[in-house]
């Protein structure tokens, strides 16, 4: 449960830690929200406290409180972030049940409380493994698409290349080419040519020899 301190820094309307809290004539204070909410409700500008009529429209701000509840905020953040156990930012007390509706962590504080009314509520332990089953479903589906970027990617990368070296391709071939204006007889064919040479010598030979 809440500390007493803690109880404290409560709103009397809303049970919450002050915000922006002011100080009526019979010395009790409220949120300043509340207070409007109440008198717009109730139509008298009466304590929600003790029902004293309020002598000021206009009640001015508890900076007192309001600094205690700013450095009560604050320490409470920084326990919270030092690797101590999930609490509620509102009651302080541990994060057990999960909404069903609201799809958040609450405490048992606020399920009873206005904005969780008629809403379902599970324990956290319940309703862990499931949704870390749908996290590692999303994710394994964000890798798939994120691999497929990465060779559409590298296709991309292949193709732009492909594309710069086609200006050199071009040029090999033309320069492999034979000039169109060279008579025809004027090529030999190399292979032919290289392996008719023994013939050829082998034939002059044996001509010189019977001569």
């Amino acid at each position: 449960m809440a500390s007493s301190v803690e109880y404290d820094y409560n709103c009397p309307v809303c049970c919450e830690i002050f915000k922006a809290p002011v100080l009526l004539s019979c010395s009790h204070s409220v949120c300043k929200e509340c207070l409007q909410q109440f008198w717009r409700t109730k139509k008298t500008q009466e304590c929600p406290v003790c029902r004293r009529r309020s002598s000021k429209e206009n009640p001015p701000v508890n900076l007192a409180l309001q600094n205690l509840c700013e450095s009560f905020l604050e320490e409470r953040n920084e326990s919270r972030s030092s690797g101590s156990e999930e609490i509620c930012s509102l009651h302080s007390e541990k994060l057990k049940l999960f909404c069903v509706e609201d799809k958040q962590p609450v405490c048992l504080v606020c399920r009873d409380s206005k904005q969780h009314i008629n809403h379902t509520f599970r324990p956290i332990s319940e309703v862990v493994p499931s949704y870390k089953e749908e996290l590692n479903t999303a994710l394994k589906s964000l890798q798939e698409k994120l691999k497929k970027r990465e060779n559409m990617k590298r296709e991309f990368e292949k193709t732009v290349q492909h594309i710069k070296e086609f200006p050199v391709t071009m040029e090999r071939v033309q320069i492999s080419q034979p000039d169109p204006q060279t008579p025809s007889g004027a090529l030999i064919h190399v292979p032919r040519y290289l392996g008719n040479l023994p013939f050829r010598a082998w034939k002059k030979m044996q001509d010189i020899v019977q001569n």
